[in-house]
């Protein structure tokens, strides 16, 4: 019987895919995307300004000009294209996002048997200790997982249109470098917030949010949302910061924004990756999987959600969707 080579095919563009990253993670970190905007178009001038050898980076852009990442040749020179483009080292690029991914992350899915077996974190299998304890003192990853973070926030330009902000106080618990807290501001001038995370990002969070919005607007404190949460918002914002945490440790979150809200009219906003467990696509899976690897986290179906917010006090009293395969889910306090 002759193989089905569709198939065949198929299964080797999947096995293949840790390649194809892996490839595109050398040449960020070698920064050829911004080397090549610089001018700097053959793989002999590449190979001289990286120190790498001229027939590896020859291989290597080969490679990538089939992918898509390049294009040109060694004859005509090499090019960015819109991909490479959004890879070279300036504000809101994927770059870190390829760093961090094709390094620590990379490194967890190696583990990926082992932790999918025991529904135990791959980082903390590969580093020896949780994602977030390591990322506490190692700065440098620190700032790379912030910046990713930053890059993969595309819809926060979207939430000011799913919630009116107007003359609330908002807080944001688990708000990291501030970008969002800024952008509600900045589209809500008689707003007011307040950004509460860990100690680890309040240099960052402040910074970023004396430069956009001024600190006159927005109070900076440090804690966990699992002791408390600053009192009398508004509005409380838990954005992407709930898939690490297990059921009981999110409804204690929930509980604390609860009791922390200034009436009953204040509101929880939760902004989260939501998967569907039939008829699921790809990346929503993957994403969910990716959490197991990266801090033992998960995903949760909006039912999970609903469910969880009505143990605290909680009824979910709208659902709205946002770019990026996010789902905001307004909450309201109960009675």
């Amino acid at each position: 019987m002759k193989s089905d080579l569709q198939a065949a095919q198929e299964v080797v563009e999947l096995i293949t895919g840790g390649w194809r990253a892996q490839a595109v993670h050398t040449a960020v970190t070698w920064g050829i995307p911004d080397r090549i905007e610089a001018g700097l178009t053959t793989s002999a001038e590449l190979a001289e300004a990286t120190g790498a050898k001229e027939e590896g980076v020859h291989r290597l852009m080969r490679l990538l000009v089939a992918m898509g990442v390049f294009e040109g040749s060694e004859r005509t020179g090499y090019r960015n294209t819109a991909v490479s483009s959004a890879l070279l080292d300036r504000p809101d690029s994927l770059r870190d996002m390829c760093l961090l991914y094709g390094e620590e992350f990379y490194t967890a899915w190696g583990h990926a048997a082992e932790a999918i077996s025991t529904v135990g974190a791959g980082f903390e299998i590969a580093y020896g200790e949780p994602l977030y304890t390591y990322l506490g003192h190692h700065q440098d990853a620190s700032d790379r997982f912030q910046r990713a973070m930053r890059a993969g926030n595309l819809f926060f330009d979207y939430v000011p249109d799913a919630f009116d902000f107007s003359g609330k106080h908002v807080v944001d618990v688990g708000g990291g470098n501030g970008q969002l807290l800024a952008t509600i501001l900045k589209a809500a001038p008689d707003a007011r917030g307040t950004l509460f995370d860990r100690e680890h990002v309040m240099a960052a969070a402040r910074e970023n949010l004396a430069a956009t919005v001024g600190l006159d607007r927005a109070a900076v404190a440090g804690g966990s949302m699992f002791d408390a949460v600053p009192e009398g918002g508004d509005v409380y914002i838990l954005c992407r910061v709930l898939a690490g945490w297990d059921d009981d440790q999110l409804v204690q979150a929930f509980e604390n924004c609860r009791r922390g809200m200034a009436d009953a009219s204040s509101r929880l906003l939760i902004f989260e990756r939501v998967v569907v467990d039939e008829g699921s696509r790809v990346l929503p899976a993957l994403w969910d999987l990716h959490l197991l690897m990266t801090n033992g986290g998960r995903h949760r179906t909006v039912e999970h959600f609903t469910a969880l917010l009505d143990r605290a006090g909680l009824d979910v009293e709208r659902i709205a969707e946002l770019p990026v395969e996010t789902t905001a889910l307004v909450a309201a306090p109960r009675g």
